[in-house]
């Protein structure tokens, strides 16, 4: 950890204020970069996109391998672990089991005046998922991103995954096949997220993309939202963990570390009242970042963005907790529920010290697809409902437009509409 924060210190509103920041303000990059890229996709389709991966993935692409075929699928499947495919499967089934309670229903109702309202809830017609590849490609984030949509009924599910230097992961493949994903491209980056959102001669035009990437995918999705939905601009990962002298000081410090492994840029905070166990933590954390293969991420992270804050009280690391917003919260003390309860900013909760964040990474049920950098103020992890459309249905009968038409008329007459106070009007004057 950088330093460890008391509560007590006269400047802690400004360190802790730095504390977030410091992260936050990381996600800058070259927006013409990546507005370049979008144009020259939008125009040149396939060749931008040839080009492209050429450039940033080393990887010589044509018309007709674009799309990974279906031979090639099925011998990138054979030579996944046996182990493996029997963790996705499992992880495929609790997925789906929690998101399958998620389903909604249309709805109609007749008021008072005998008028029909209601609300008809449609799939989405076809989505595109981006998988990460490189440093993080994850048969996890196939699962999280395609079984919403599944549950939620959507026809087509296509994904596009960055394979670097020809590098396919298969378990990313074989997680895509029992999602039922139609088609798997081998592009990824900013070109990959404007091929899904304009459609080339070989990639489909998608009406959603999901799922997460660097800087230059999330930023490639901000750009291109409006021309088709969006997920949420996810950035780094993040935990924070509320743990007491109660707790294991070995555990905690490896539920830091598990989300500090993700990315040099990932935000890991404990919070705790107790300032021997404080520095315990922080005595773990440096004993097990050597041993890591990824020690060299996780240590960039935890010197840069970690922090640890001793609090006076409940009160206090309820407050801060809200104010974090943290992606993911663990809250490991004894009255861990008296406390979430009291939880209105988080993406995850964990509860209890037999719940670590991991566990909500890959088979507990939840989505992993979280909002980050504070967003989960006003935000929430991905679900069944970002895969639907909600369409209104209204049929006034003749009583009905009678009985409620004159307060429309007044409110339109107000706003300098008449036209629209006219056009309620003239069915109410209307003796046929």
């Amino acid at each position: 950890m950088k330093f460890i924060l008391n509560t007590k210190q006269k400047n802690f509103s400004k360190e802790f204020s730095k504390v977030l920041e410091s992260k936050r303000e990381q996600s800058n990059i070259n927006k013409n970069i990546v507005l370049q890229i979008i144009q020259q996709v939008k125009k040149n389709k396939d060749k931008a996109v040839i080009q492209y991966s050429k450039k940033f993935d080393n990887i010589k692409l044509n018309k007709k391998n674009i799309l990974i075929s279906k031979k090639e699928i099925k011998q990138i499947i054979s030579t996944l672990d046996v182990k493996v495919k029997r963790a996705i499967q499992i992880a495929y089934k609790r997925i789906y089991s929690f998101h399958k309670k998620q389903l909604v229903h249309s709805f109609q109702y007749k008021d008072a005046f005998n008028n029909q309202l209601g609300y008809k809830y449609t799939p989405l017609n076809k989505v595109g998922i981006y998988i990460p590849g490189g440093k993080a490609s994850y048969p996890s984030t196939v699962l999280m991103n395609a079984i919403p949509a599944i549950v939620a009924g959507v026809k087509k599910i296509i994904a596009v995954v960055p394979t670097p230097n020809n590098e396919i992961n298969a378990g990313v493949i074989y997680a895509a096949t029992i999602c039922g994903v139609k088609k798997i491209f081998r592009i990824g980056g900013a070109q990959a997220i404007a091929a899904l959102a304009y459609g080339t001669e070989t990639v489909d035009q998608v009406d959603k993309i999901v799922g997460p990437g660097n800087i230059y995918v999330a930023t490639a999705k901000k750009e291109v939202f409006g021309q088709v939905g969006i997920d949420m601009i996810a950035g780094p990962s993040e935990i924070t963990v509320v743990a007491g002298k109660e707790n294991n000081s070995y555990w905690t410090a490896i539920d830091l570390l598990s989300q500090a492994e993700h990315d040099q840029l990932s935000q890991c905070i404990l919070l705790t009242k107790n300032k021997a166990f404080a520095e315990s933590v922080l005595s773990q954390i440096k004993k097990i970042i050597p041993k890591l293969p990824r020690k060299e991420i996780a240590a960039k992270s935890i010197k840069n963005y970690g922090a640890i804050i001793i609090c006076k009280n409940d009160n206090e690391i309820i407050d801060l907790v809200n104010k974090i917003a943290p992606e993911h919260l663990e809250i490991k003390i004894k009255n861990c529920e008296k406390i979430e309860k009291k939880i209105i900013n988080a993406g995850s909760i964990f509860l209890g010290d037999y719940s670590p964040e991991a566990i909500g990474d890959y088979i507990a049920g939840p989505n992993h697809v979280l909002p980050t950098s504070g967003t989960a103020r006003f935000s929430s992890g991905l679900s069944v409902a970002d895969f639907y459309k909600k369409t209104s249905l209204i049929k006034c009968s003749k009583l009905g437009i009678q009985k409620i038409g004159q307060a429309a008329i007044d409110l339109a007459n107000y706003e300098g509409l008449q036209a629209h106070a006219l056009s309620i009007k003239t069915r109410l004057n209307n003796n046929n």
